[in-house]
């Protein structure tokens, strides 16, 4: 059986990875295909936190450029993550996997608040948290909000999910040239301008030393390859 090399790591999900082939929304079929994966890396004994953005529901700037007041339209994208935090919560109970969904925003009636210390005592039991919400405050993104409570759960990385196999020089999907790095440091992909994480929240991981992992999630068992070290997508550090 394979061995994890990491005990705690935070993983970072789009919105968008929700919808399937949907313009918009959530497929369930997908979701509970995402919790299966979750649940192959939870049965290796690796403490999960787990971020969701909430694209796939509302987008804060597009609705921004159609007149909707920045701090408004932010509110309503942490909304759409709790959405999807539920979502997720519900396809891994249905996988047996004890869950607990922790809100920036406090609704008790459906998600605990964030507390720091119950957060790591979930992961010590084995539960995945999943931390909805964002920051819990506008002009920051779920990027920045998967950084802040990766270091505040002391995660040993932060796995990022995307649709492509890592980071590139330029955009896989436009340029069939576009090379892949295997590594790359905090700063190139700062001064490159490459569209990994948002600046505060790869500034955030460089200045803690937090490695980030970005990764193909539409390649099934990608999320227990990363978490057993073998060579999959991109890794940003020093």
């Amino acid at each position: 059986m394979p061995k994890a090399v990491y005990k705690r790591v935070l993983l970072k999900l789009s919105g968008e990875a929700l919808m399937g082939d949907r313009p918009s929304g959530i497929d369930p079929h997908v979701v509970n295909l995402i919790a299966r994966e979750i649940g192959d890396v939870v049965a290796l004994g690796v403490q999960l936190g787990l971020v969701v953005g909430g694209g796939n529901i509302f987008r804060g700037v597009e609705a921004t450029a159609g007149g909707v007041d920045r701090t408004t339209a932010d509110y309503m994208g942490m909304l759409a993550t709790v959405i999807n935090s539920l979502s997720l919560q519900s396809a891994l109970e249905h996988q047996g996997i004890e869950t607990r969904v922790q809100s920036a925003i406090e609704m008790k009636e459906i998600a605990e608040p964030f507390i720091q210390r119950r957060a790591i005592r979930h992961l010590e039991k084995g539960r995945v948290v999943i931390f909805a919400g964002g920051t819990g405050n506008p002009y920051f993104t779920t990027d920045t909000a998967a950084s802040l409570r990766a270091m505040e759960i002391k995660a040993e990385a932060i796995l990022k999910a995307t649709r492509v196999d890592g980071i590139y020089d330029k955009d896989p999907v436009q340029y069939s040239d576009a090379t892949m790095f295997e590594k790359i440091s905090y700063t190139d992909v700062l001064t490159k301008s490459l569209k990994v994480m948002d600046a505060a929240a790869i500034s955030l991981c460089r200045d803690n030393n937090l490695s980030i992992v970005v990764f193909n999630l539409q390649k099934t068992g990608n999320i227990k390859r990363v978490i057993c070290g073998q060579s999959v997508g991109t890794v940003v550090g020093g």
